[in-house]
C-alpha cells in the first residue's frame, strides 16, 4: 500500500462530497486526509483526497470517480512535483518552568503561539505531514491538551494549472451568474 493524493475538481453542488466519500467507501478504501475549499471558479471545488492503496484499485477508484457527474477533472499530485501542506492547532501544557522550552521549540519549527493562558499555550503550525509529526512526538512530553489537524491541501509545482484548460468556458459563465 502506499499513499495517493488526488486533486480533483467538482462542481460546487450540495451531495458532491458523500457521492465521492461513498464510492471510497463502497471500494473498502479508508480515506486518510480530505480537504475541499472553493477554486478561483464560484462554481468549482476542489477536493484533496490522500488514500493509502496500491495503485491498480486507484484506478480503477480513478476511472469510477471520472463517471460521476459532478467531477469535472482529477489528477494524481506526486509528492515531488507539488507542494503539500497541513496546518495544526495544538494546545500545550505549560508552567514557568517549562514554557521557555515550548517556546524554543515553536520558534525552531517555525510555528506560532496564538493563544497565552496560565497553564496552556495553543500553537499554530503548517508544514508537511511529516513536519508536523516531527513537532508533535517533541512537544508530547509536555502534555498535549488538545489537538486538531486539517487534510492535506496540495497544488502542483509551476505556473501550470488543472483548472487552465478545463474551466476556461467556466470562466464566462461565472462572471455572468
Amino acid at each position: 500500500m502506499s499513499k495517493h493524493t488526488l486533486s480533483v475538481l467538482v462542481e460546487n453542488k450540495p451531495g458532491v462530497l458523500a457521492r465521492i466519500a461513498a464510492l471510497f467507501s463502497r471500494r473498502g478504501f479508508n480515506i486518510d486526509s480530505l480537504s475541499v475549499g472553493p477554486t478561483e471558479y464560484p462554481s468549482v471545488s476542489r477536493m484533496t483526497v490522500v488514500v493509502d492503496v496500491e495503485d491498480s484499485p486507484l484506478e480503477q477508484v480513478t476511472k469510477q470517480l471520472n463517471k460521476l457527474v459532478n467531477v469535472i477533472k482529477i489528477v494524481e499530485l506526486e509528492p515531488t512535483a507539488s507542494v503539500q501542506r497541513e496546518l495544526l492547532l495544538l494546545k500545550v501544557r505549560t508552567d514557568n518552568e517549562t514554557r521557555p522550552h515550548i517556546l524554543q521549540t515553536v520558534e525552531l519549527f517555525r510555528a506560532k503561539v496564538i493563544d497565552v493562558a496560565t497553564d496552556a499555550v495553543t500553537i499554530e503550525a503548517t508544514g508537511s505531514t511529516d513536519k508536523l509529526e516531527a513537532l508533535l512526538r517533541v512537544l508530547e512530553p509536555y502534555g498535549i491538551r488538545e489537538l486538531v489537524q486539517s487534510g492535506v491541501v496540495a497544488v502542483g509545482r509551476g505556473a501550470r494549472s488543472i483548472t487552465d484548460r478545463t474551466l476556461r468556458p467556466l470562466e464566462r459563465l461565472d462572471r455572468t451568474a
